[in-house]
């Protein structure tokens, strides 16, 4: 541990699992783009069944679905043979869902990717009883969102932004809506901004009793279209258009709807949210009287959950919580019903921990407590009355599995330090233990729950671990910063392999900065970083405010003024930095993707001159032109904080840029619009400010395909060296 101004604590983790060798090959670009240092992470789907005893997955070839024990990893039986079921006329398939009864499985083919989550397909129904597949609809037309009823007797889908029913015992299709259109009205499916924003594809549930199906419908025809070119390789380019709405905008008008399957009535369910808000999730309880219906209103401060009754229309508000700045909406999916209530993640303490509510709303307990984040609830266990969860209790930096039984006493189910994560079985007695650290690649274990025992490792990356003793490379030191703002800081230092006593050398600052993520953790990672550190970069990773793992202060107070204090501790971790021996302040630069290219154009814009260079991919450069959901959960609408969007605006501070400029975008990017740059180059044009642009035809956020990547990093690459 050595200390630098007071201000710099660097403290060292011995590379266990790596050891960087001296005089070992030197590490190429296109080896890291072309991923020869990705770690293993894929142990195929293990779909637990319902006795938490077996799973299934398709084949390699995906042309069968295998039944799996868990417990010897060994098949026991075919669930499907699309070579051996009888009029089946095709020899592989993308997916498959199984229903409840385990009778029928739905089987997905050609499926098209829409947007980031949603997507749409060619379904067979297989029955298994039968070993016979048919088309799911009367004609060839790819649906989405199939969902069988909890009896496995129906299936709803919808095509042509309508809702349709298939009955297998009539071999009939029933059309539920008909008032759906493309860019007017959905119905069960949700639009784009519900996808990216809120990660749900799917607003559409069956009752238990598989006697109702409730559905939201969407009215997008007040929303604007947003129209970008595809360039392809016709003489004239194509529109792609899609509603897209803006912060201030007219979002979708949201409502919700129950279809009776006995008489096929579809009745409007009245739910008491006022003015204009958010249904990002719906399902049923156990009981098929209550219909929780969950809502946001259009600041996301408030946040309701209504029982419903589908038949009644009668509702009952159950749960409110409200937020002086806004609701965390990833709290919403965590939220479970069992026969006791139902359990959930709040941070009414500060901190993110689990509640568990009885039938009627009331808490009957918090679950976890302390100044630490719980990061993932796994589950609810009734049989043992056993939560088990992720946290960061030990570090911010760190991961763990545990559970906790009713009685409050605590078990830790992770065996090592690091980053851990768990997948459980449907019983809750096995459960897949994935673990890495900064030093050490990805390990992927069986454990039985009860006893803590491994029962086999599925990954070790052996073979990764072997290649990269062969290499030359340094070793990442975690490091603790305190700003000029008086703000600890987390991140780590990668400092140049070969170091020469006296010698200063050019650093860049890797970040994205955005709300509640991270990037500086105890968890394995090999990217173009050790590319850089092997020619002569000090590359360092920081963790400013606005990010997760440490409370709720921490992560929002950021809010209103989105970009500002990220920009500024992103300036100032640098400068503390430059205080270090071997790193040259004159030297300094900063990278980012996404909300990591915009921070990087804030720090550039308000950081006097720290970054001599930066580079800015897919950036937003003015939150007037991001989407309503994203946008004003952070920042309200620009009408209530105008002060708050041009402070934080790239554009409006162009003048103010300092430093080489490297700005990169894809021009069918659907998320951050490729207008962002061209506007914001514009600015730059005005004001008087030379800088670098790379555009790539047709490629979306991420910037992938072909040789896009390797070009893109080895483009940067060179703009560093050049530069720096």
């Amino acid at each position: 541990m050595k200390t630098v101004s007071g201000a710099l604590i660097l403290f060292f983790i011995m590379a266990a699992g790596l050891t960087a060798q001296n005089g070992g090959r030197q590490i190429e670009l296109k080896e890291v783009i072309d991923g020869a240092f990705r770690q293993s992470s894929y142990v195929g789907e293990m779909r637990s069944m319902p006795d938490g005893e077996h799973y299934t997955a398709m084949n390699r070839e995906r042309s069968m679905i295998l039944k799996y024990s868990y417990r010897t990893g060994l098949p026991v039986d075919t669930i499907f043979d699309a070579k051996k079921a009888r009029e089946c006329g095709f020899d592989t398939f993308d997916g498959y869902e199984i229903a409840a009864s385990g009778h029928r499985i739905l089987i997905r083919r050609e499926t098209e990717q829409l947007y980031r989550r949603s997507s749409k397909a060619r379904v067979f129904d297989y029955d298994v009883r039968r070993n016979y597949v048919k088309s799911m609809t009367d004609g060839d037309e790819k649906i989405m969102i199939p969902t069988f009823s909890p009896d496995g007797r129906m299936c709803a889908f919808v095509k042509g932004n309508n809702i349709w029913i298939r009955k297998f015992d009539f071999d009939t299709e029933v059309q539920v809506t008909r008032d759906g259109e493309l860019n007017r009205v959905l119905n069960g499916v949700t639009d784009w901004v519900y996808e990216e924003e809120f990660s749900v594809t799917r607003l559409m549930a069956w009752s238990p009793d598989s006697e109702v199906l409730a559905f939201v419908r969407s009215d997008e025809s007040a929303v604007p279209t947003f129209s970008m070119a595809m360039y392809g390789d016709s003489t004239y380019p194509t529109a792609t258009s899609f509603k897209y709405p803006k912060p201030g905008e007219a979002n979708s008008t949201v409502s919700v709807h129950a279809y009776i399957v006995q008489t096929r009535e579809t009745k409007p369910l009245q739910v008491p949210a006022e003015g204009d808000f958010y249904i990002p999730r719906i399902d049923f309880t156990s009981n098929s009287d209550q219909l929780a219906v969950m809502t946001l209103n259009r600041n996301q401060n408030v946040f309701n959950m209504y029982y419903v009754n589908p038949r009644s229309g009668v509702s009952r508000l159950i749960l409110r919580e409200e937020n002086r700045r806004y609701f965390d909406s990833d709290f919403i999916s965590t939220i479970s019903f069992n026969r006791n209530g139902f359990i959930r993640l709040s941070e009414t303490d500060g901190y993110t921990h689990i509640y568990m509510h009885s039938p009627t709303g009331t808490v009957q307990r918090q679950v976890t407590k302390g100044p630490w984040d719980v990061t993932r609830l796994h589950g609810y266990d009734e049989s043992t009355r056993t939560v088990y969860y992720e946290s960061a209790e030990e570090s911010p930096l760190r991961r763990s599995v545990y559970k906790i039984d009713e009685k409050g006493v605590k078990t830790r189910l992770s065996k090592s330090d690091g980053t851990n994560s768990a997948t459980f079985s449907s019983s809750f007695a096995y459960y897949l233990g994935r673990h890495s650290s900064i030093s050490s690649p990805l390990t992927v274990t069986l454990y039985e729950t009860k006893t803590g025992n491994a029962v086999r490792t599925l990954i070790d990356n052996a073979a990764l671990r072997t290649k990269l003793a062969e290499y030359s490379f340094g070793r990442k030191e975690f490091t603790t910063i305190v700003t000029a703002s008086g703000v600890e800081l987390n991140g780590w230092v990668l400092k140049p392999q070969g170091m020469e006593a006296g010698k200063r050398y050019p650093l860049l600052m890797i970040q994205y900065s955005g709300p509640n993520s991270q990037q500086a953790t105890d968890g394995f990672g090999f990217d173009w970083e050790y590319y850089l550190s092997a020619r002569g970069f000090v590359v360092a990773c920081f963790d400013g405010r606005g990010t997760g793992a440490r409370g709720e202060e921490f992560r929002k107070c950021t809010y209103m003024k989105m970009g500002e204090l990220e920009s500024r501790d992103q300036a100032e971790a640098a400068r503390e930095l430059a205080k270090l021996p071997f790193v040259d302040g004159k030297r300094m630069a900063i990278w980012g993707w996404s909300f990591g290219g915009y921070n990087t154009l804030m720090a550039m814009s308000t950081g006097n001159g720290t970054f001599a260079a930066g580079i800015a991919v897919a950036p937003p450069t003015d939150w007037r032109f991001y989407d309503t959901v994203y946008t004003e959960r952070f920042m309200r609408t620009p009408k209530e904080n105008k002060a708050g969007y041009d402070a934080t605006s790239p554009i409006l501070l162009a003048d103010r840029l300092r430093g080489k400029l490297l700005l990169v975008h894809g021009t069918a990017d659907d998320n951050v619009h490729f207008t962002q740059s061209i506007i914001y180059a514009e600015a730059l044009v005005q004001a008087g400010k030379q800088f670098e642009m790379q555009f790539y035809k047709d490629r979306n956020h991420g910037i992938g395909g072909g040789k896009t990547r390797l070009h893109l990093y080895t483009r940067m690459a060179e703009f560093l060296f050049n530069n720096l």
